[in-house]
């Protein structure tokens, strides 16, 4: 995705990916046999006593595990620029879309006429997917990636018209659009809240932004609820160095490994096992919540559906933004779910 590392060592060493999951599958890699198991390098570095079982199950595909997790990324989060907040008079975390707008709709009284940023295509469809979490809670939201998933159900017509709402309070995008300029504009003031994976931290970071400048928490109505996706290693088939490729995969998903990929990168720790001491209060925040917290699945990120399925997604929220038409958009998730699902 847009915000991964440029490096795929496709003939000779370990490729980066989301997640390769039973929902994924399909993407090519596993089917394809191009990639090959690494239940073994899983279990060198501590299995189940490391590794949360529910993270190894989504691991596993066809009774294999196919890749090293070297993180947790949490999606469903909004990052807000508090002294925006603070100068709206806006002291309290809004308890769903409905206040959450209302608040946009007070920000904008005070002068800031894009309440919320947003980039381009991708960036969107994880907010769709968040409004979705909102809107039909964990168990409803999950059921949509079944092969009985109800597309065209009264909860996701009215998913659709809470997105359609929040767009109205939104800059103006091109699909070409990456995920970093609609974050700097929270940063910069020029918009509240942006909702945005917590790679976010990153950027933060990156701009020296003091940690009081700032704040987050869940979209309003997905209090509880971890919408979950991870950066994970594979080897793949026919690597020129497989030791060494092992050699990477065992580094990565150490727990020296992961304290450093994560420090740098936002994300909190596979590993159960990493004390949080050394990270800064997010993560700390989001490693609790990753324990205690109900865990989905992404569908911007690849986590909940495979790639085709995916790209007629993108399709249908990238058509939306340009029609906003929103009964068009809930038959066009529905024709997708209907080609893909099941």
């Amino acid at each position: 995705m847009q915000h991964l590392p440029g490096f795929q060592y496709a003939e000779w060493g370990p490729r980066l990916h989301r997640l390769p999951t039973a929902a994924t599958e399909d993407a090519g890699y596993i089917s394809k046999q191009q990639i090959v198991p690494v239940g073994d390098v899983i279990e060198d570095l501590g299995g189940t006593g490391v590794f949360p079982q529910n993270l190894l199950d989504l691991l596993t595909v066809k009774d294999a595990i196919y890749s090293v997790p070297s993180n947790i990324h949490r999606a469903n989060v909004v990052w807000a620029n508090t002294q925006v907040l603070d100068d709206a008079g806006i002291t309290a975390v809004p308890a769903d879309l409905d206040a959450w707008m209302a608040d946009m709709e007070t920000i904008k009284s005070k002068g800031v006429s894009t309440p919320l940023s947003i980039g381009g295509a991708w960036t969107q469809v994880q907010l769709l997917e968040t409004v979705l979490l909102s809107t039909l809670g964990a168990d409803g939201y999950t059921a949509l990636f079944t092969a009985d998933g109800d597309w065209e159900s009264a909860e996701v017509t009215t998913a659709a018209e809470k997105y359609d709402q929040l767009l109205d309070y939104a800059n103006t995008a091109s699909d070409g659009d990456d995920w970093p300029p609609a974050t700097d504009m929270v940063i910069d003031g020029k918009a509240a809240y942006n909702v945005m994976g917590d790679w976010a931290v990153a950027q933060f970071a990156s701009k020296d932004v003091a940690e009081d400048a700032y704040s987050y928490f869940p979209v309003p109505g997905t209090d509880g609820v971890f919408d979950f996706l991870a950066d994970s290693f594979t080897l793949p088939k026919g690597a020129k160095n497989p030791a060494g490729c092992k050699d990477w995969l065992m580094t990565v998903g150490s727990a020296e490994g992961q304290l450093a990929f994560n420090l740098a990168k936002g994300s909190i720790p596979a590993r159960t096992d990493v004390a949080p001491d050394e990270f800064p209060a997010y993560q700390k925040s989001a490693m609790d919540s990753f324990a205690n917290d109900t865990i989905v699945a992404s569908i911007a990120h690849g986590a909940a559906v495979s790639e085709a399925w995916l790209s007629d997604i993108t399709t249908a929220v990238s058509k939306f933004y340009g029609s906003r038409d929103t009964e068009t958009l809930v038959s066009d998730l529905a024709a997708a779910a209907s080609k893909h699902a099941g």
